[in-house]
């Protein structure tokens, strides 16, 4: 042949692809495959048709003891139990469409071992076959029940629950596959099932996102659909009717086309989960139906998703296309985490609760477990614990043991830890009919608290231990944060090009715990925003022609040090901190953690500190601790189910104790009445009592809650607003940093002051010789910040003038004053 055709290249040994012969009927089965797969369509949906039939306990039972994982079944009959079916059944009686896909069942189901693999690789083809054998069976299953008799599905009920299954649109919703990170998402993982877990940062608002598009011939008015096929919809170039033909005629027709609801989620990686020195990373997650709504930023997701990848234009006009590609995860399943190991305040969550269709859906990992728990007559896991927390709740040392169980390595600080326990219980938050408009003002139920001393006292460490089991919680630094890390910044959207909202700290932390250390070397511009927050838990925004209030109903725990590091035992606590006195105001609690000399104590920390480093156990002296998962479990049990009332003798008791601690300021001698305490500290000492009555998992809040929360407000008042000069208690210095006797002892000076310029007359005095002359008249040594504060306050009224810089100052009186 090619002596005839010189010029033909030789005829290649190898099989001729571009025309395969015909193939035969007795070739096997997986040759017919969808192009570039391993799916065999028919085949992947009969293996997935056997499992949902055949797929009984048993075998997961066994897969996990193979795995090492102890399960025991309670009699064989109860591993004969075919798990699928009963899912199926229930989703028709509550007429769900979801069915959540444990992955690790098809694993353990010997024929479904291949289906799990192509499940993993290739989801774009097995997903759609799934859907399909799922809708089936369930018609398949409502016919078979309607044979057999069942009640629900006799006479015309059934024919309609049949034609109601017709109409409906199935979904498979996998998931199981061990999360990964999202740093290690690569090429090779593009179009396969991907687990990752993250903390949502930014959701958009719905998105329609086409599903079918209806063109129509603008000549001979014919109509055609067109299906979308992995995201693009391929138009129709010329008319399909042969008659017309006519070239550039078919126009869309959008509100005939059909749309299913989209929402793009920004998922960025946990702080916990970042590695030492790098920002984290960030993934934009793509949710349909459903799923859509179902999160807020803040929350913790684990995701299960195809991992995808779409090329990016140069410019929308042109067919250039960059050579890098943009990654998204098209979301399958979503699955709510937890921050740390408590979940978050169910009051801030939507009514409903976030078990919303789609989600929890029918057929979850714990609704699995709560089902064979009951099949086999035995109690729940949660059942055990709830059992067990319940009956450490009776105990008459709970509140000491778990006080003692909260941060063990820290020795000593009894009060403090105390008084952080009863934040992490939290009142309860609500909301009165009757007072205000629109259904009334919310009251706060979450305690704020201060802590306050010196260096070396371990507050970092309880803010560190804190952090690691609040729920959503936040840990910023004050020299750190700006205020709108801690509120919300206005950034453009890099899809849409406009202006959107990201939620700060503040905002990520709503209904959970939000920790700042270093709160004094905040800058004022960041303080200032904290004011809202802390008592109307909201925070106000108006830029960028975005108006709006965002709720922060959030815990705050802060650490301070004081000014010149060392506290000051003999100056007020508002000149030891540089706070303003309205902020210090809204701390429910105020602790001075002190480094005093005591040589017996210095003993027992030191032993304390050194047995650490020994043997890395706290040393707690016999007594018994709760680990940190039921210490977790037993907050979080009060937080979710306990809701405490006040009885009428806890109502007395409080009006009691707020009277008795207002009664403290008065004083036989003076005409003048110091403020020991405002309303605050009396909705301080009702969220504490309330606190207490979680603690202890009783609905009442009784006579002994509000005795404790009053003891722990005493203590804290005790510290933190005692005057040093007169060693009495004077809220006025937490509420205008100025106690009292300050300020009777700036009214005499400013008398004197004047009575000496009345002698020397219209000439002045200079300002050092004025503060010798009060030196000389004076008993105790005058202050020379306080001589300026008087001299600027006469000033201020108009009765002196200063002239003059520094030392040459001079004062003078002001004529006719």
């Amino acid at each position: 042949m090619n002596s005839d055709f010189p010029d033909r290249p030789p005829i290649s040994s190898g099989p001729m692809f571009s025309a395969p012969a015909p193939l035969s009927e007795d070739e096997p089965d997986e040759i017919r495959a969808i192009w570039g797969t391993t799916v065999n369509l028919g085949e992947t949906m009969k293996s997935f048709r056997e499992f949902l039939r055949g797929f009984k306990i048993k075998y997961r039972v066994n897969h996990d003891r193979e795995q090492g994982k102890h399960r025991t079944l309670g009699s064989p009959q109860e591993g004969e139990v075919v798990l699928y079916e009963q899912y199926l059944r229930r989703m028709r009686q509550t007429g769900g469409t979801n069915l959540n896909l444990d992955m690790v069942n098809l694993l353990a189901y010997p024929p479904s071992k291949k289906l799990y693999t192509q499940l993993a690789k290739y989801p774009q083809e097995v997903v759609p076959a799934m859907d399909q054998v799922l809708k089936d069976l369930m018609l398949e299953l409502a016919e078979q029940d309607q044979s057999n008799g069942f009640d629900e599905m006799s006479g015309v009920q059934g024919e309609e629950e049949i034609a109601e299954i017709m109409t409906k649109v199935y979904k498979i919703r996998p998931f199981g596959i061990e999360a990964v990170n999202m740093r290690e998402l690569n090429p090779t993982d593009t179009d396969k099932l991907v687990c990752i877990k993250g903390l949502v940062i930014r959701a958009t608002p719905v998105i329609p996102d086409m599903k079918v598009a209806f063109f129509r011939c603008s000549t001979c008015q014919h109509t055609v659909q067109v299906e979308i096929d992995r995201g693009k919809i391929d138009e129709p170039s010329r008319c399909p009717r042969d008659v017309c033909a006519s070239v550039g005629t078919m126009v869309l027709v959008h509100n005939r086309c059909e749309f299913a609801d989209r929402q793009v989620i920004r998922l960025q990686e946990t702080p916990d989960a970042v590695p030492d020195g790098q920002t984290p990373h960030t993934v934009s997650l793509s949710v349909y139906d459903e799923l859509v709504d179902v999160t807020k930023p803040g929350d913790r997701l684990i995701v299960t998703g195809i991992f995808r990848s779409v090329p990016v234009r140069v410019n929308p006009k042109t067919r250039t296309i960059k050579n890098l590609f943009k990654t998204f995860l098209d979301v399958v399943h979503v699955k709510m985490g937890t921050s740390g190991t408590l979940a978050f305040d169910k009051s801030t969550r939507p009514a409903g609760g976030d078990r919303i269709p789609g989600v929890g859906g029918v057929g979850g990992a714990e609704e699995e477990e709560e089902q064979e728990a009951r099949r086999e007559g035995r109690r729940t896991r949660r059942a055990v614990m709830e059992s067990k927390l319940k009956e450490l709740s009776t105990r008459s040392d709970i509140y000491e043991l778990l006080a003692r169980s909260l941060a063990p390595s820290i020795w000593g600080m009894d009060n403090v830890k105390k008084g952080i326990l009863l934040q992490l219980f939290g009142g309860t938050n609500k909301s009165i009919a009757r007072g205000g408009g629109g259904g009334g003002p919310r009251y706060r139920g979450d305690i704020n608290v201060l802590l306050v001393g010196d260096p070396g006292t371990s507050k970092s460490q309880i803010l560190k231990y804190v952090h690691k089991i609040a729920p959503r919680g936040v840990y910023t630094s004050g020299k750190g944060s700006s205020a709108v890390g801690l509120t919300a910044y206005v950034t453009r959207d890099p899809d849409s090009k406009q202006l959107v909202l990201e939620s700060g700290a503040l905002v990520l932390s709503d209904g959970g715990v939000c920790c700042i250390d270093e709160f004094d070397k905040m800058s004022d511009a960041t303080r200032s925003v904290l004011h809202e927050v802390m008592e109307q838990q909201t925070v106000s925004i108006a830029k960028a022609g975005i108006i709006t209030t965002l709720n922060a109903r959030t815990s705050i725990l802060a650490a301070a040090n004081p000014v010149g590091s060392k506290y000051d035992v003999d100056s007020t606590i508002t000149k030891n901190i540089d706070l303003p006195p309205t902020l210090i105001s809204r701390f429910d609690l105020l602790y001075l953690v002190l480094d005093q000399v005591d040589e017996m104590l210095d003993r027992k920390l030191a032993q304390h500190l050194v047995g650490l480093y020994l043997e890395d156990s706290p040393e707690t002296a016999g007594q018994d601790i709760l680990p940190i998962d039921e210490l977790s479990a037993y907050i979080n049990y009060a937080r979710s189910r306990i809701h405490p009332v006040i009885t009428e003798e806890a109502s007395n008791e409080l009006v009691r104790s707020y009277v008795e601690l207002r009664n403290v300021g008065e004083d036989p001698r003076s005409s003048e009445r110091r403020i020991t305490a405002t309303t605050r500290q009396l909705e301080s000492m009702i969220r504490l009592s309330e606190a207490h009555a979680r603690m202890r998992f009783s609905s009442f809040v009784e006579f002994d809650d509000v005795k404790e929360a009053y003891r722990l407000m005493r203590d804290a008042i005790r510290t933190s607003a005692t005057d040093p000069k007169m060693g009495k208690i004077d809220m006025g210095l937490l509420d205008s940093g100025v106690g009292q006797q300050e300020r009777k002892l700036r009214g005499d000076m400013g008398r004197e002051v004047l009575n000496v310029l009345d002698a020397v007359g219209n000439r002045g005095i200079r300002w050092v010789d004025a503060l010798k002359q009060l030196e000389g008249q004076s008993s105790i040594r005058i202050d020379t910040a306080e001589f300026g504060e008087v001299i600027k306050t006469l000033e201020r009224e108009g009765l002196v003038k200063v002239v003059g810089e520094r030392d040459r100052r001079m004062i003078r009186r002001v004529e006719g004053a």
